[in-house]
């Protein structure tokens, strides 16, 4: 079990939510680690060594009440008390939930539960666990490469695709063919939010919408995250891919930074550093 004691995060910078938490005006919340939020939302919080870690903010009540149930099971073990009935390994479900649980740190349950990628990335364990039973019940699952997707496009990102704007802007073409949103909507409107998996198997959480004002579709929120921890620079190309099966699950890699030149089927740029290494030192080719 993982016990992430020493690397968990403790919010020092809590912001808005913090001062929400300490505004009495707002109505209380009837579940464990729910605080309210001037704007209407929720927030969750749990208590590790007396001081305060901050769980995230969530539309609704239930979720964050859940969140928090989430962040007690991993903190406390056994002896959580949670606002619904705790995961229970002696149930199917409750076990593969558990099991996930140990097999991060605490400070990596934070991080997904404020991100809102926790649910995603336990799907993802059930599905690798799905994919052991199926190999006879041995521990080999189905990694990234041997999952059965297809390529969507792939796009070579601009320098204010990797700046300070946190968007990537997004082919009208394959944003309308693969991520289309309906229009007059809500959805069209606010965006949506789309989960790609990585190589690695990490889910990344992006908002996906529509901007009128440059009239081009973009990833928005999380996108600055992705381009720091990939180290992403102007000219490197990122691919999308979506698995041929009925989940339809989407990914999101980081490809060659430049494509092979052809000429007649014949790979320039091969035959062109060949031809450097190749040269004598009058200049003919050996």
């Amino acid at each position: 079990m993982g016990s992430g004691a020493a690397s968990v995060v403790l919010d020092s910078t809590l912001g808005e939510e913090s001062a929400a938490g300490r505004n009495s005006k707002l109505p209380s919340s009837r579940y464990k680690g729910v605080v309210p939020q001037p704007n209407g939302r929720w927030g969750a919080q749990i208590y590790e060594r007396h001081q305060r870690v901050w769980l995230g903010t969530f539309a609704d009540e239930v979720e964050a009440a859940r969140a928090y149930d989430v962040a007690a099971q991993r903190f406390r073990g056994g002896d959580a008390v949670t606002n619904f009935a705790p995961s229970s390994a002696g149930d199917e479900e409750g076990a593969l939930v558990l099991d996930f649980l140990a097999a991060h740190s605490k400070a990596e349950i934070v991080d997904m539960l404020r991100n809102h990628t926790y649910q995603d990335e336990l799907r993802q364990s059930k599905r690798a666990g799905a994919s052991a039973a199926a190999f006879g019940g041995c521990r080999r699952a189905l990694s990234y490469h041997e999952t059965a997707r297809e390529m969507l496009f792939e796009k070579e990102v601009t320098p204010s695709d990797v700046g300070k704007l946190n968007r990537l802007v997004i082919p009208k073409q394959h944003a309308e063919k693969h991520f289309p949103l309906r229009s007059g909507t809500e959805e069209a409107c606010k965006g949506v939010l789309l989960n790609f998996e990585d190589a690695g198997g990490r889910v990344w959480r992006f908002r996906y919408s529509y901007w009128n004002s440059s009239q081009s579709y973009v990833l928005t929120k999380g996108w600055i995250r992705f381009v720091k921890e990939k180290n992403l620079k102007p000219g490197d190309v990122i691919r999308f891919w979506q698995s041929t099966g009925p989940e339809k699950q989407l990914y999101i890699d980081r490809g060659d930074a430049q494509s092979p030149v052809r000429l007649f089927g014949v790979n320039i740029s091969e035959r062109q550093e060949g031809g450097e290494r190749s040269q004598g030192g009058d200049g003919s080719v050996l």
